[in-house]
């Protein structure tokens, strides 16, 4: 009986102890720089999970980006500085929003030749409606709808 109640109790310390090491305690000389902190965790993903900004993250690897992030700004580094940094660690992957480079022109071109696209495909309907609206009749129809008309009338 001793012992399952030494046990329960060294269980609960060990979830205690790992329940207060998930808490990650950042202090900032001036809340421009904490800002800056929570500006860039968030703009960056986690490698490890699907699509989870770094600043939500439980992945360990989320933590050692979080705490990189947090010495690089103490060290005054600027945000372009440490978004550089931290890309050429982890790669372009970890960017929510991927640089205009040579590999990225299609990925950023695809939606706006979609747009204009559309636009075109828009600007062409409504041209060829126009036009076929806009065309005369020949006689022979001219002469059939006078006859549809006056037989209408006279009913």
């Amino acid at each position: 009986m001793a012992l399952n109640r030494w046990l329960i109790a060294i269980l609960l310390l060990l979830l205690a102890g790992s329940a207060l090491g998930a808490v990650e305690i950042r202090e900032f000389e001036d809340p421009v720089t904490k800002q800056r902190y929570q500006d860039l965790t968030a703009s960056m993903r986690c490698p490890l999970c699907e699509n989870q900004a770094i600043n939500d993250s439980d992945a360990p690897i989320s933590g050692d980006m979080r705490e990189r992030v947090y010495q690089l700004l103490q060290d005054g580094k600027s945000d372009t500085e440490i978004i550089n940094h931290m890309v050429q660690r982890f790669g372009e992957y970890i960017l929510y929003n991927p640089r205009l480079e040579n590999r990225t022109y299609l990925l950023w071109g695809i939606p706006v030749v979609l747009v204009l696209l559309g636009i075109l495909l828009v600007v062409w309907m409504v041209r060829a409606r126009r036009n076929a609206s806009a065309t005369s009749l020949s006689t022979e129809e001219r002469a059939r709808l006078d006859e549809l008309i006056n037989r209408e009338r006279s009913s």
